[in-house]
């Protein structure tokens, strides 16, 4: 992957139920946040390609009160991911809950701030539970924000 030197992704636990993400993308916050918010670009970036997954769905009503739902197929079985919107402001602020598990209600919040032309992304996840930080999917964050970096550089 051509990632541009200075782009890392940062993984931390801030307590027992939260784990923050930070990354700077080379493109301004309106771009990223459409690259968040229409299901077309979204779909470009959001699986990682290491894992093997197909993304056969991906519907997004991103509104505050609106839905999402992403399927996956994974060796023969399909996995689904859904939620609402809480929060849309344009272009510097996400909040969503995923409400796929018995275990909860996680709650993320993305926030684009733009630097001179880039985008600090902050992605905080607030668990239900220990167990659900545990099984959280923030390990593919690196990964997927690199994709995110190849797609808006052919966008920019």
């Amino acid at each position: 992957m051509n990632v541009r030197k200075g782009n890392e992704t940062k993984v931390e636990r801030i307590s027992e139920l939260e784990l923050v993400v930070t990354r700077t993308v080379d493109a301004p916050a309106r771009l990223v946040f459409e690259a968040w918010t229409k299901a077309d670009l979204f779909r470009q970036w959001w699986v990682p390609k290491s894992y093997g997954l197909n993304l056969v769905a991906c519907d997004m009503d991103v509104r505050v009160g609106g839905q999402y739902r992403l399927a996956f197929l994974h060796e023969g079985s399909t996995m689904e991911f859904f939620g609402t919107y809480r929060e849309v402001t344009p272009p510097s602020r996400l909040v969503w809950t995923n409400d796929e598990g018995d275990a909860g209600q996680t709650v993320t919040t993305v926030t684009f701030e733009e630097i001179e032309g880039k985008t600090r992304l902050v992605v905080h996840d607030r668990y239900p539970s220990k167990e659900a930080v545990d099984t959280g999917s923030t390990g593919a964050m690196p990964e997927v924000l690199d994709q995110l970096d190849e797609l808006l550089a052919c966008l920019g």
